[in-house]
């Protein structure tokens, strides 16, 4: 078979792939989460308004925190409102990080209360600043220079990016809401993704089952990890935000311990899946200019690649980790607390073992990935495939 044949088969695979991934990735946005407005449809009407008045009179300060309430004039800027000026307020509780604070000329995220005929405004909801536009721009930028810089890939690696957010939003979320086990639940999506993601940049080659294969291995023994050390840590999974409302706001029998094991390995196995990839590629490379390599040379291979690669991803996992939790820091340190203290407090507890758990399964992930392309990559010489 000539090598422009296999080439051309791989091209085609590749392309049927990329358009399946499309097609799942439309279906899961457009998919219903089950999980619907309680208000009848057509009740509301969220827009886009102009704030072209503010009265102040009732905001009171104490230093940087306001409270009281601000008297608003808005002015529609889309929907079939468009155009109607509405009184409203906006009220503060005193709580930085949920206040809003608006000044003329700001935008902002109203939802319109209807009246039951629907043609008329009861009332002027105002949720928060209106920030749709710039998310949409940065999204597009983020595309853009994707695209612009890998081609191709790029545009691969933006469609495996859009499978994983429509994967998580409309199918993990909603499944574990519905009481589907969480630890079981997020594998099987993490699987999923990983396997997405790997074989749409990385094409169905060796080298992608050889990082395929090890970046699975590495989230396997993170997810055990982390099962075995919120229990032994007596991490109860009520420590991240917003996650005790759900107890309140009808999800009772939600698994908290388990919706918190979930998120170890889900955090981590993007630098999984990454790590797993440098080190199938650098042994696939090694094959490729070497096609003779004993396999026992070859596994030694990837484990130097991976001692090389180890250290600076566990670095990087502890400072995305740290960069999270700093605020809780400063204030232990603030009040001077004594170090034996914080390291007992459930908060730091939970951070310890999300962070050390996940740097774990990055270090074995490349043992795992070195032996598994240790078998899997020597085949390569065998057959004229591209990878």
């Amino acid at each position: 078979m000539k090598v422009s044949t296999v080439f051309g088969e791989d091209r085609r695979r590749d392309l049927v792939f990329v358009l399946a991934t499309a097609a799942v990735s439309v279906a899961l946005f457009l998919a219903p989460t089950g999980f619907q407005s309680p208000f009848a449809p057509g009740a509301s009407e969220r827009v886009k308004a102009r704030v072209t008045a503010v009265d102040d009179a009732n905001i009171q300060s104490i230093g940087p925190v306001r409270y009281g309430e601000q008297q608003l004039v808005i002015q529609v800027l889309s929907g079939r409102f468009k155009g109607r000026t509405l009184d409203t307020h906006n009220i503060m509780a005193g709580k930085l990080e949920l206040d809003k604070y608006f000044s003329v000329g700001d935008t902002a995220f109203v939802v319109l209360d209807l009246s039951p005929d629907r043609t008329d405004i009861v009332w002027a909801n105002v949720i928060d600043h209106y920030r749709l536009d710039a998310t949409l721009f940065l999204f597009a930028l983020f595309a853009l220079c994707l695209v612009a810089f890998a081609g191709w890939t790029g545009l691969k690696s933006l469609l495996s990016f859009v499978f994983a957010g429509t994967a998580l939003i409309k199918f993990l979320l909603p499944a574990i809401l519905h009481g589907w086990d969480p630890v079981w639940t997020a594998f099987a999506v993490v699987v999923a993704l990983t396997a997405v993601t790997i074989f749409l940049v990385g094409g169905f080659t060796r080298k992608g089952m050889a990082a395929f294969v090890g970046a699975i291995g590495g989230v396997a023994i993170t997810a055990v990890l982390a099962f075995a050390f919120t229990r032994m840590f007596k991490i109860h999974g009520a420590v991240r935000p917003f996650t005790e409302t759900l107890l309140y706001a009808g999800f009772g029998d939600l698994d908290l311990s388990g919706l918190f094991m979930a998120g170890i390995f889900l955090a981590s196995s993007g630098a999984v899946l990454d790590l797993a990839m440098d080190i199938a590629a650098a042994m696939s490379e090694v094959v490729e200019q070497n096609p003779g390599i004993e396999k026992d040379a070859l596994i030694r291979s990837g484990m130097i690649v991976g001692r090389a690669v180890v250290g600076t991803q566990t670095t990087t996992l502890l400072l995305a980790y740290t960069g999270g939790f700093t605020a809780l820091l400063m204030t232990f340190i603030a009040q001077g607390v004594p170090l034996e203290n914080v390291l007992n407090m459930v908060f730091v507890s939970a951070e310890l073992v999300h962070t050390l758990v996940g740097s774990f399964g990055l270090v074995l992930v490349a043992p795992v990935t070195a032996i598994a392309g240790g078998l899997i990559l020597p085949r390569l010489s065998s057959a004229p495939q591209k990878g």
